[in-house]
Order: C-alpha cells, then sequence, then structure tokens
C-alpha cells in the first residue's frame, strides 16, 4: 500500500473515532483503537489510560456528566502513520454549564489502528471552565484506576 493510501486510511480511522466520541458511540470508538492503545493529557500527571477499555473508562469520568460534545476541526493532517487534529471541543454538561477548548491531537496509528493518543491543550484555561462540582468528580479517580498499574 504506498504512503498516500495510508495516510487516508489513517485519516479516515482518525476522523471515525473522534464522530464515535463525540456521539457517545463507544463501541464503534473502541473499535478504532489498538489492544496496546495508550491516550494521554500531555499536560498533566496523569500517566492516562492503556488499552481500549480503560481509555473508555477514563473519558467516561466525564462523559457521564455531559450532555452534547460538540466538535470543530480546524485542520486534520496525516503523513503515513502519523495524523495530528486541531479541534475545538465544546462541551455542555447535563446540569446545563458550558466549556469550550482547543485541543492539538496526535495519534500515531499501528497496523490500521490508533496505538498512541496524545492530547496537548493548556490546563489553566480549560480546567478553569469546570463547575466545582465536576472538579470534584474528577479527583475521585487517579491514572492507576486506567493502567493497570498498582493503586
Amino acid at each position: 500500500m504506498s504512503s498516500e493510501n495510508t495516510s487516508h486510511q489513517n485519516k479516515a480511522t482518525v476522523q471515525k473515532m473522534w464522530t464515535a466520541l463525540s456521539q457517545f458511540d463507544f463501541e464503534t470508538l473502541k473499535s478504532c483503537l489498538h489492544p496496546d492503545v495508550h491516550y494521554e493529557d500531555v499536560p498533566t500527571e496523569d500517566s492516562g489510560a492503556i488499552g481500549p477499555e480503560n481509555v473508555v473508562a477514563r473519558l467516561s469520568v466525564a462523559w457521564d456528566h455531559i450532555k452534547q460534545q460538540i466538535q470543530t476541526t480546524h485542520r486534520i493532517a496525516a503523513d503515513g502513520d502519523i495524523v495530528f487534529l486541531d479541534n475545538t471541543e465544546k462541551w455542555i454538561f447535563k446540569s446545563g454549564e458550558t466549556v469550550e477548548h482547543r485541543f492539538a491531537t496526535m495519534h500515531e496509528l499501528k497496523d490500521g489502528k490508533i496505538i498512541k493518543w496524545s492530547d496537548f491543550w493548556d490546563v489553566n484555561n480549560f480546567v478553569g471552565q469546570f463547575p466545582q462540582w465536576f472538579l470534584e468528580e474528577m479527583a475521585k479517580k487517579q491514572g492507576a484506576d486506567f493502567t493497570g498499574e498498582p493503586k
């Protein structure tokens, strides 16, 4: 397969994964992830999540409280097994609060599935918008909950 075809297919996989995420379709999201996927929020000290089930469990810390997630893609670019996404996410909480933030995300694919998912964002800007009750919910979880590491 040519590098151009690989880039195109990998870009389509990333787009499919993000569409599934915004629709809370976690089975489709997991189908885009490699069994050894590592998802991380790079600017935090959290170790992230390893494996599709743990990725969904980690995302659900927020998604269990969100009524809608609206994505705006500004740019998406692929070069072989690397796909870069520049997007804005708007979260609408079930309780009515709204937060909005821009992310840069790097995806690395292996065998046509996402094996590394790294989000880069401004912690103070985004987290500073969160309602206090949500910060308390997030504080109940720790990185070891999603990596298989001992607590």
